[in-house]
C-alpha cells in the first residue's frame, strides 16, 4: 500500500453496479464490460491492469452476471491475492475467492484427497533444499550451499515443466539450459529425492499442483465438482504461467471458455522457474474469438520515465518485443533520469545514500524511495551508507507482515483492550482511538522514537509504527470509529494480506520489486557482467535481462537514478563499462550497432567523487582489502583488533546521548564499525578524522569536535540542541 488520501485508503463501496464502473478509462472500461467469452488483456506497466481486473469482477458480480462463489482470480503471489481481495472488497465483491495457483490447488487437493485416494493426505515439506542435500549423500555428490540451492532450483523447474528424472538431462540440452552441475547427477540426485518424499509420506510445492491435475485428470466425477463450483477464471500476470499452471487451468476451465487473462509478455522475467508468455502470446490462436484489448495509458510513471522505458524496449528482439507495448504517459513532466558513474562501488553507495538523503529532506517520504539492485548480495554496501547518512531503510523479502510474531501479539493486546473497554486502565488516559492504540502498543514494545540501530528490535518497532500509523490514517477517514472498529479493519486486512507501509527506503533485487512502485527509485550497479548478468549468454537469455531492467525502470513514478562504478574497490583497475542496454539512451552515448561519440559525454560523474588512490591495505597483515566494513576498519575481520575498550564504550556512551539529543537512531550518529575504526586509530587531529571511513565532511564538521575531545581523554561540550 502506497502513501494515498484517506478516501482512497478508505473508499466508500460504490452504490450500485454502475458507479463501478465511474473513473475508468475507455479501455479500461471495455475490460470492465467484456464479461462474456475469452478475454485477453494486454496491460503494460503502470496502466491500471489491477483496477481493470477487478472492477471487472465487481462490475460482474454487482449486475448479477457472475455469482461471486462462481469466480476464482489466480495470480502468482500471496501478496497480489491479499491486494485483489481488498479491493474486490472495497468495490462490494468480498464473496470471490482470490488465490494463488499453489493455494487454490492445495484447498482443492485438501478437500478431495479423501475421496480420491483415501487415507491421511503426504505431508507438505517446508522447504525442500534439506532433503535434496539428503539426496545428493545417498548419491555421494558433494554439494556446497550455492550448489545446492541450484540443484534444488534446478529440480523445481523440472516439475514445472513436467519432466521426470529419467528425462531431465534430455531437457535440459533440448531448452539450452545451463545446468548448475552434470545434468546426469542432478536427474540422479532428482530421482533419490522424489524417493525419499514417497518414503516419509511427503510432498512438495510442485507436488500440489501435479497431484491436483493427476486427480482431475482421472476422476471425472471429481473435476465436474470443481467446475459446477467455478464458472469464470480470471489469470492475472498471465506472461509468467508455466506449462504446469497452464495445464492446471485447462483442467479447471474444462473445455469452456470463461475466461480473462491478463500480461505484458515485456514484463517475463521468471523463465528460470518455468514461466513462459508463450501462453499468452498463442492466446488469440487457441481462442479465435477472443477479446483482446490493450491497455497503454501509464497512470504512473512521468512521461520522462515512460520515454526511457519505451526507448529500452524499442532495442529489444524476439518474440516478445514484438508485441511490445507502447506506453503514453497520462501524468504532468518530471525531472530527466539521472545518469551518474562513480569510481568504485562504495564512492556509488555513498553518492545514492546522500542523492536520498536529500530527497527525503525535500519531502519525499522515505518509504516512497527504493534502491533495486541485481543480486542480493549488492544490499550490504548500500545497508552501511545509507545507515551512515542516517537513513532508516528495510530489506524487502522478510515475513510477510501479519504474520510477523510482534504484529500477530499487537493484534492479541488491541481485541483485549477493544474487549475491556472504559475497564482497562491503559486506556483511561487515552482520549481518541490513535492515543488508545499508542498505549496499547506501548506494553509491546513501542515508543514514540525509534531505538538505536538496525536488526530485529529495530524491525520489531516498525512493525508496531505501521500498525499505529494504520490507526491514525483510519481515525482520520472514520472519526467516529472505536478500537473494536479499528480491530475489525485489521483482521480484515490480516485475511485479505493487505498490509500497511513500513516506513524506510526499501532496498530490493529487481526480481523482487516486480508488482510494486516509488515516488523515486535508484537502479544501481548497472555494468556489463551485472546487468546483463555475466551467466546470460544465449539471445535469449540476454532479452530477458533487458526486460528485467525495463521492470525496475517502470517502478519509478517521479524521480529515476540510473547509476554504475567502473572499478569495485577504491584505487581499484578502472575496468568496468556501462551497461550496453544504456547505450543509445544516456546522453552521449551510442545505440547498440553504431560508434560511439567518446567517453560516455553528457553522464554526471559522481557527486564527490574520490580521487583514485591505491589499493586499501589491511594495517596489519597487508592484505588487499574489497569488503565495505574491513576497509572501514584498516583490517581484516580476523585479524588482531588495537582497539582501546575504554574508548570504544566511551564513545558509545556519547553517541547514546547525542542520540536522544538529535531524536534519531544511535546509528544516524556513527556506526559501531566508524565507533570501533575510531578508537583503533585514536586520532589526534580532525584531518586524521576525516580519513577514517564513515565520518564525512557533515559528521565531522557536526560530531568532531566531541569525538577528538573524548581520545584526548576530555569531556566534551553539551550538545548544541538546534542540530
Amino acid at each position: 500500500m502506497t502513501a494515498a488520501t484517506h478516501s482512497s485508503l478508505f473508499p466508500q463501496v460504490p452504490e450500485s453496479a454502475d458507479a463501478v464502473l465511474d473513473g475508468l478509462d475507455p479501455e479500461q472500461r471495455e475490460v470492465a464490460t467484456a464479461l462474456h467469452g475469452p478475454v485477453c488483456v494486454l496491460a503494460g506497466a503502470g496502466t491500471g491492469k489491477t483496477r481493470a481486473i477487478t472492477h471487472r469482477i465487481a462490475y460482474g458480480v454487482r449486475a448479477g452476471i457472475l455469482p461471486p462463489a462462481g469466480v476464482l482470480a489466480v495470480t502468482f503471489t500471496n501478496r497480489a491475492a491479499g491486494e485483489m481481495r481488498g479491493r474486490l472488497r472495497q468495490l462490494g465483491a468480498g464473496g470471490v475467492q482470490a488465490r494463488t495457483f499453489h493455494s487454490a490447488a492445495l484447498r482443492q487437493l485438501q478437500y478431495f484427497w479423501p475421496k480420491a485416494v483415501g487415507g491421511e493426505m503426504p505431508r507438505l515439506l517446508d522447504r525442500k533444499i534439506q532433503l535434496v542435500a539428503e539426496a545428493a549423500a545417498r548419491c555421494r555428490i558433494r554439494l556446497d550451499r550455492n550448489e545446492l540451492r541450484d540443484v534444488t532450483s534446478e529440480i523445481e523447474w523440472a516439475k514445472v515443466t513436467q519432466t521426470v528424472p529419467g528425462d531431465y538431462p534430455a531437457a535440459v540440452a533440448k531448452s539450452s539450459r545451463d545446468a548448475p552441475r552434470d545434468p546426469a547427477e542432478i536427474s540422479q540426485v532428482y530421482g533419490t529425492y522424489e524417493q525419499l518424499k514417497r518414503d516419509r509420506s511427503a510432498m512438495d510445492f510442485e507436488d500440489v499442483l501435479l497431484l491436483t491435475v493427476g486427480i482431475l485428470q482421472d476422476r471425472q466425477d471429481i473435476a465436474d465438482l470443481v467446475r459446477r463450483q467455478y464458472q469464470h477464471f480470471v489469470v492475472d500476470e498471465y506472461q509468467d504461467v508455466s506449462p504446469l499452471q497452464q495445464r492446471l487451468l485447462e483442467l479447471w476451465l474444462g473445455g469452456r471458455e470463461s475466461l480473462c487473462v491478463v500480461g505484458d509478455a515485456s514484463q517475463t522475467i521468471y523463465s528460470f522457474t518455468g514461466a513462459t508468455p508463450d501462453h499468452l502470446l498463442n492466446f488469440r490462436t487457441r481462442h479465435p474469438g477472443a477479446t483482446v484489448v490493450k491497455l497503454v495509458r501509464d497512470y504512473r510513471s512521468t512521461p520522462q520515465v515512460v520515454h526511457l522505458a519505451n526507448g529500452l524496449l524499442g532495442q529489444a528482439r524476439g518474440r516478445a518485443a514484438e508485441h511490445r507495448l507502447e506506453l503514453v504517459s497520462q501524468r504532468d513532466p518530471g525531472p530527466e533520469p539521472a545518469y551518474t558513474e562513480y569510481t568504485d562501488e562504495p564512492s556509488e553507495a555513498e553518492g545514492t545514500a546522500r542523492r536520498i538523503r536529500d530527497l527525503i529532506a525535500a519531502g519525499v517520504p522515505a518509504g516512497e524511495i527504493a534502491v533495486l539492485y541485481r543480486v542480493n548480495a549488492q544490499s550490504e554496501v548500500y545497508e552501511q551508507a545509507l545507515a551512515d547518512a542516517g537513513v532508516p531503510y528495510q530489506l524487502r523479502g522478510a515475513e510477510r507482515f501479519f504474520e510477523r510474531q510482534e504484529v500477530r501479539e499487537a493484534g492479541v493486546a488491541l481485541r483485549g483492550a477493544a474487549r475491556a473497554g472504559s475497564n482497562d486502565s491503559l486506556l483511561d488516559d487515552a482520549g481518541d482511538l490513535p492515543s488508545q492504540v499508542r498505549a496499547v502498543l506501548s506494553t509491546k514494545g513501542w515508543t514514540t522514537e525509534p531505538p538505536a540501530g538496525s536488526g530485529a528490535v529495530r524491525d520489531r518497532w516498525e512493525s508496531l509504527a505501521a500498525l499505529v500509523r494504520l490507526a491514525e490514517d483510519f481515525a482520520r477517514a472514520r472519526p467516529s470509529a472505536t478500537l473494536g472498529d479499528l480491530v475489525a479493519e485489521i483482521d480484515e486486512r490480516a485475511a485479505a494480506q493487505h498490509a500497511p507501509t513500513v516506513q524506510g527506503v526499501t532496498l530490493a533485487s529487481l526480481h523482487s520489486a516486480k508488482g510494486l512502485e516509488w515516488d523515486a527509485v535508484f537502479l544501481v550497479g548497472l555494468t556489463e557482467g551485472m546487468m546483463p548478468i555475466t551467466y546470460a549468454k544465449t539471445d535469449e537469455q540476454i532479452e530477458e535481462e533487458r526486460r528485467l531492467l525495463y521492470v525496475g525502470v517502470t517502478r519509478a513514478r517521479l524521480h529515476l537514478s540510473l547509476s554504475w562504478a567502473l572499478s569495485r574497490s577504491p584505487g581499484g583497475r578502472a575496468s568496468r563499462r556501462p551497461s550496453r542496454f544504456l547505450n543509445g539512451l544516456r546522453p552521449g552515448s551510442a545505440a547498440a550497432g553504431t560508434r560511439g561519440t567518446g567517453g560516455g559525454g553528457g553522464v554526471e560523474r559522481g557527486a564527490g567523487r574520490r580521487k583514485r588512490r591505491g589499493p586499501v591495505l589491511c594495517r596489519v597483515c597487508g592484505k588487499t582489502l574489497t569488503d565495505a566494513g574491513e576497509m572501514k576498519l584498516m583490517r581484516c575481520e580476523d585479524c588482531p583488533s588495537d582497539m582501546d575498550e575504554a574508548l570504544y564504550e566511551r564513545l558509545r556512551e556519547w553517541r547514546s546521548e547525542r542520540a536522544k539529543e538529535l531524536g534519531q537512531p544511535a546509528y544516524c550518529v556513527f556506526t559501531d564499525k566508524t565507533l570501533m575504526a575510531i578508537a583503533e586509530a585514536v586520532p589526534d587531529t580532525e584531518g586524521e578524522l576525516a580519513g577514517i571511513s564513515g565520518v564525512g565532511g557533515r559528521k565531522l564538521e557536526r560530531f568532531g569536535a566531541d569525538v577528538l575531545a573524548i581520545c584526548a581523554g576530555e569531556e566534551p561540550e553539551a550538545g548544541d540542541e538546534e542540530d
